[in-house]
């Protein structure tokens, strides 16, 4: 056999040799009317264990290339050399090919076992259930008609909605705009989806915060683009910092969660907000302003927007009700210059044709409400005990082994914990315990952080959580001591 596995590349071995089948089988180097060589033969003739040639069978058998009988060994599908020799697309080859990059494998994982297992969720991003207005959504939809259409919508969205969100963004985030100028998204992941497609394009320079829930999204490099970040520390990002970037890369683009931003809580400081909005202006560099959390200062302070502040038309506002009201609305806006708005709204409709009529109907009768303000003072609240819980929790069971800023907002908290720690094991051995959280590499921090969010669990599941958590840390110190010794 000629071909060897490449013991230095980066693609483990049975990958390696699952594809140099794939490849044989496609070009006749092994011809279907004949076995293919057996897992002891292969295992002996490229000198590697059997295992990895049974991983790379099992691979191939995966993607329905060949059928592995007992007694038989191994050959090629009929299903893809049968009678009109039409063959199965090599599926993998696709999945690997595509543009559009797969979420971080950390972030898959995480997602995998919320949904697998049940556990102390210290991870999700979103409110617990008995945090959204359950009983006011009912009533909007048992007892109010229907007045929409159930035909495609206005492309920018319902205007009726975009009406209210007019009204809803100067009432409560002193925002002047007008209906022309928002378009309805599909949650403020799309908006960022758009922004991201319509308005760059590969090899543009963008900033973004470090750490970041940006850094999290794998649309940048899918996109092609250069990615320079901001450090964050309890008052946002520095505005020197963004200026150092720019006159050596030529930003393009600022992205910008400022206010509680994810994970860190940190709100940027208002001095700090007009002077990145000075600099905007100066430079000509939009700022990307996603705002999920400013309606949930626990002082009860109302906090200036950048795109409040903004008077020259230079920021791209983008909000949603996923975090202040339920996830499930998926409804979401940009406040942004008409001729932007109409140019992410017709990349919209290539996608989805509009924003579904019965949510967005949901959503403006709910913002329309008295109950909106109940709500959000309840949310505000419950929100704030549940934060106070987190703080107690960590300094109980942590003490001394972890540092931390405590929120005004939000729904995180970022900590730094003051051990060396191996972050795959102490992620393995907290899942195993019952409780999962964020580790902080996946928002672009270095190691040795992590991020808590306080919305999904009430006050006793939180407490249970971080005493979960601190065993895990423990135990994998105390393996990381017996194995160092």
């Amino acid at each position: 056999m000629d071909w060897k596995p490449d013991r230095k590349a980066k693609k483990a071995i049975y990958k390696q040799l699952a594809e140099y089948i794939e490849n044989g089988i496609a070009d006749g180097t092994f011809p279907p009317d004949k076995p293919l060589p057996s897992e002891r033969y292969l295992a002996k003739e490229l000198n590697i264990n059997r295992s990895t040639v049974v991983a790379a069978y099992d691979e191939l058998e995966s993607n329905g290339l060949v059928q592995r009988t007992r007694g038989s060994g191994t050959t090629i599908s009929k299903d893809i050399w049968g009678i009109t020799r039409k063959r199965i697309p090599s599926w993998n080859r696709y999945i690997k090919a595509g543009s559009f990059l797969p979420n971080l494998p950390v972030t898959q994982k995480i997602r995998k076992e919320m949904v697998e297992h049940k556990l102390i969720d210290l991870a999700s991003g979103e409110l617990s259930e008995d945090l959204f207005p359950l009983d006011s959504l009912r009533k909007i939809t048992s007892t109010r008609s229907f007045i929409g259409s159930l035909g495609y919508d206005h492309p920018q969205g319902n205007v009726v909605l975009r009406e209210t969100i007019t009204k809803h963004v100067k009432q409560f985030r002193r925002i002047d705009t007008n209906p022309s100028s928002i378009l309805i998204t599909s949650g403020a992941q799309q908006a960022l989806h758009l922004v991201v497609q319509c308005l760059l394009k590969p090899g543009d320079a963008i900033a973004i915060e470090e750490p970041s829930y940006h850094y999290n999204l794998p649309i940048f490099k899918s996109a092609g683009l250069k990615i320079y970040y901001l450090p964050v520390d309890k008052d946002g990002i520095n505005p020197n910092d963004l200026v150092s970037l720019h006159k050596k890369h030529r930003i393009r683009m600022i992205f910008l969660n400022p206010i509680f931003q994810n994970p860190t809580g940190a709100l940027l400081h208002k001095n700090r907000r007009k002077t990145v909005l000075e600099i905007s202006s100066e430079y000509g560099i939009p700022v990307v302003e996603d705002d999920p959390y400013s309606l949930t200062s626990f002082s009860g302070e109302e906090i200036s927007t950048l795109k409040s502040m903004d008077l020259n038309g230079n920021v791209l506002y983008i909000s949603s009700l996923s975090k202040i009201v339920a996830s499930g609305l998926r409804i979401g806006w940009i406040i942004g210059p008409r001729p932007v708005i109409e140019r992410l709204s017709d990349a919209k409709q290539q996608i989805d044709f509009g924003h579904a009529s019965f949510t967005q109907w949901i959503s403006n009768d709910f913002l329309e409400s008295e109950e909106f303000h109940f709500h959000i003072k309840k949310l505000v609240k419950q929100l704030e005990k549940r934060r106070d819980q987190i703080v107690k929790s960590l300094r109980f069971y942590l003490k001394d082994q972890v540092d931390f800023y405590i929120p005004q907002g939000g729904i995180h908290i970022w900590c730094k914990l003051n051990k060396d720690f191996n972050e795959v094991q102490l992620l393995e051995e907290s899942i195993k315990r019952g409780v999962i959280y964020v580790p902080g590499t996946t928002m672009g921090s270095k190691k040795g952080f992590v991020r808590f969010t306080f919305a999904r669990e009430n006050e006793e599941s939180i407490n249970e959580g971080i005493k979960r958590f601190t065993e895990a840390l423990n135990a994998v110190n105390n393996n990381y001591l017996i194995g160092g010794s």
